[in-house]
């Protein structure tokens, strides 16, 4: 049934019809996509946990200035675009996973800080894998699969495309939110005319607070996962800070001694102390438990699709066809450049692992890559279990490290690293597999789609290392500005094994209450990110959540709904990446030295004039912008 399915579809662009593909315009395009949408998503990730497909964005922005500006028509083009550029926010997604890990390290037990060699090397290890590991398995999960796994994702970005053909005014909607959320974030934390972060403490209940990070991103991340989501991670806040926080100032009245991991007494902290010492711990319990459970509930899932996918790879390995859009890079290839990078690996310090952590890269590597790539294509990319993934490589590395010695401050880097690449390479397995379902569809050629990955990840692996010192030197990772809470996670885990030396109290605390969350049904991976970061990350999501939830709700056509909710989709991810761009922006000006401070602090001349209220009057106005680009858009019949 399959396979009739498969020698009937036709794509979009028959594979006798040659366009213009793997130009080099829609390859200096996609690569300028590729470090802006990592760049932004490296920055908003560390600061929320959250990272956004650039798919669909970098489709548009291409059909833009390709079509719109260019005046060329060439749908493949605006597809190598996208795989160029959504290889970027990949990357940057399994690297801000982990490898803030090294500086928080740096900073609390004084080892050196990574080098930005040491960065490049492994993001360019997991990112060359992922993408050389996916190769071999196209024909069996995109080809032979057709019909039966859906690859949400890529099967949009196809229908975007399709849609683009008409014209490219969509890039438009996305131009103005990039260039909105730019001038929001540049007002807020550059001039600082008025505070980005609000709060106010309830009175008559001690220790209890609201708060809300007036920000353009994180109202577009609300508006883009949707109400459930964002209702979800609200209540793991609420939790936290208006529940747990206030008993243990309660109790604290009365507890004149100091309780560890905290330096003071309990009668001394305030809210924000008590979510650094003890919130973040119980939250990172919940995100691990999360983590591994999402990995234990895919268990048999992973095993059938592993099983199933290589039996397709044998299936599909004998056949040769001339077709262009049947034509893959040479497996040959492949192969050599997984072994000579694992060789790379096992005998260099680059990424300082040793042959045993070599080893487990290649087994772990090749294993959850093949997970990865079939598991988007049935539950999509946002719910991949990849942190999951991750927290096991971590264990187990971790293990086998303390067993055979390895241990120690190498030890622990080396842990980090091995989890680091593997990291990577589900993210990058997971995003190709996307990409390639949209070439699939549009009669792309995978040949000249899987070089464009490459290249996506080479081009962020360049710059991703440059942007997380220069975000760690501006801010810090760990810190309220950059919680980083992924990669925070993965050093408790790689703490836990070698030093034994966590607050397992508080660990087995969010464990427990995750156990709780899920036996009530509730999604626990966003619960446990709402327990884990401050409120005042939540309830602006909470603000983007309601009108996506409102917008679903309306009585209209379908088609104009869905054309409704894809403009304010777009203002969204505009927003999302202009916040970003600027947030970098300030983090260069705020390490560039000037008489008497930075050039940061002398750009602050605001001083917050505007206050409190004042944020919220200009939060105000965003929201009814992207209101204006969603409910009140317009859409052509």
């Amino acid at each position: 049934m399959e396979k009739q399915k498969v020698s009937e579809f036709k794509p979009y662009i028959p594979a006798n019809r040659v366009m213009p593909e793997f130009t080099p315009t829609a390859i200096i395009i996609g690569i300028l996509m590729s470090i802006i949408f990592g760049a932004a998503n490296a920055y908003i990730g560390l600061r929320v946990g959250m990272t956004i497909s650039a798919s669909i964005p970098a489709a548009v922005i291409s059909m833009g200035i390709i079509r719109g500006i260019m005046k060329r028509e060439s749908i493949l083009e605006n597809n190598m675009v996208q795989t160029i550029g959504s290889a970027g926010e990949s990357l940057a997604a399994g690297a801000i996973f982990t490898l803030p890990a090294l500086f928080i390290w740096s900073r609390e037990l004084g080892m050196a800080q990574p080098s930005l060699i040491r960065i490049i090397m492994i993001s360019l290890s997991g990112g060359v894998l992922g993408a050389l590991l996916m190769l071999p398995l196209r024909k069996a999960l995109i080809v032979n699969e057709h019909g039966v796994l859906p690859y949400p994702e890529g099967t949009a970005c196809a229908e975007v495309l399709i849609a683009g053909e008409t014209g490219g005014a969509k890039a438009a909607t996305v131009f103005k939110g990039l260039g909105i959320g730019s001038a929001f974030k540049f007002i807020t934390d550059g001039i600082k005319l008025f505070p980005s972060e609000i709060e106010w403490a309830i009175p008559g209940y001690k220790g209890a607070a609201i708060g809300m990070d007036t920000l353009p991103a994180l109202l577009g991340v609300g508006f883009i996962v949707g109400p459930s989501i964002s209702a979800v991670m609200l209540s793991g806040a609420i939790l936290g800070w208006l529940v747990i926080i206030p008993l243990i100032t309660h109790l604290g009245q009365f507890i004149p001694d100091i309780i560890y991991p905290a330096s003071k007494p309990l009668m001394e902290l305030g809210y924000w102390d008590i979510w650094d010492n003890y919130i973040r711990y119980i939250g990172a319990g919940a995100v691990a438990f999360g983590g591994i459970l999402s990995l234990i509930k895919s268990l048999p899932l992973i095993i059938k699709t592993f099983k199933e996918a290589m039996g397709g790879l044998k299936a599909t390995s004998k056949n040769v066809s001339t077709l262009r859009t049947e034509e893959d890079m040479s497996i040959k290839v492949a192969i050599i450049g997984v072994l000579a990078i694992i060789v790379f690996i096992g005998i260099t310090d680059f990424i300082p692992v040793g042959i045993m952590g070599a080893l487990i890269i290649a087994i772990f590597g090749f294993f959850f890559a093949t997970v990865s790539a079939r598991l988007v294509g049935l539950i999509g990319s946002s719910n991949n279990p990849v942190s999951g993934m991750t927290i096991a490589t971590l264990l187990i590395t971790s293990i086998i490290f303390k067993a055979i010695g390895f241990t120690g401050e190498e030890g622990m880097i080396g842990a980090l690293a091995v989890g680091s690449v593997i990291c990577i390479i589900a993210a990058m397995a997971g995003d190709m597999s996307q990409d390639l379902k949209t070439g699939f569809l549009v009669g792309a050629t995978p040949r000249k789609q899987q070089y464009g990955e490459l290249i996506g990840a080479i081009a962020a692996a360049l710059v991703i290392g440059g942007v997380l010192i220069l975000l760690n030197k501006a801010w810090e990772f760990g810190s309220k500005e950059l919680p980083a809470p992924q990669a925070t996670l993965m050093k408790l885990v790689i703490e836990g094994v070698m030093n034994g030396n966590l607050p397992w109290a508080l660990i087995f605390t969010g464990i427990g209450i995750g156990v709780v969350v899920e036996l009530l049904g509730v999604q626990i991976l966003p619960f446990a990110v709402g327990l884990y970061l401050p409120i005042h990350l939540s309830t602006p999501i909470m603000v983007g959540g309601i009108l996506r939830g409102i917008l679903n709700k309306k009585k209209e056509k379908k088609e104009i709904l869905n054309r409704k909710v894809e403009g304010g989709v777009l203002f969204a991810s505009g927003l999302i990446a202009g916040e970003g761009l600027v947030g970098i922006l300030l983090a260069i000006l705020a390490v560039i030295p000037l008489a008497g401070g930075t050039v940061g602090s002398k750009l602050a001349f605001g001083n917050n004039i505007l206050g409190q209220w004042g944020s919220l009057i200009f939060f105000a106005g965003l929201t009814f912008l992207l209101i204006k680009h969603s409910f009140k858009a317009k859409v052509e019949d």
